[in-house]
């Protein structure tokens, strides 16, 4: 139980990590060269995994929160403007739900780690 939670913390970098790999992969099967700076973004969060830094952890938190609060709007409005039609779309609503639901749930504990090595 103590090796769970000794590596528990990792989980929301680890999550960002294969959102970026997921989307490089997406992208390079039809962009092919031009998606490899999507990369990039996996970046901060190896970083935080390798050598943490409490004031990266805290920027990575916000903005991720930012980004992810957007996407709640977003999705909320696209959800009010949606004609549900078959079970495609339906099944596809309830996945982007999930993914932007998720994204903030990661993105708060990210600060949520950041808060208690503050501290």
């Amino acid at each position: 139980m103590t090796l769970i939670n000794k590596y528990v913390k990792y989980v929301p970098y680890l999550y960002f990590i294969s959102i970026t790999i997921y989307w490089f992969t997406k992208i390079n099967k039809t962009e092919g060269l031009t998606a490899y700076p999507i990369l990039l973004f996996g970046i901060p969060f190896l970083w935080q995994i390798i050598k943490p830094n409490n004031k990266l952890n805290f920027i990575l938190g916000i903005t991720f929160v930012c980004i992810s609060s957007y996407l709640i709007l977003v999705y909320l409005s696209g959800i009010f403007s949606f004609v549900f039609n078959n079970h495609n779309t339906l099944s596809a609503i309830i996945y982007t739900g999930l993914f932007v639901l998720v994204n903030f749930f990661m993105a708060t504990w990210i600060i949520r780690n950041s808060l208690k090595t503050a501290f």
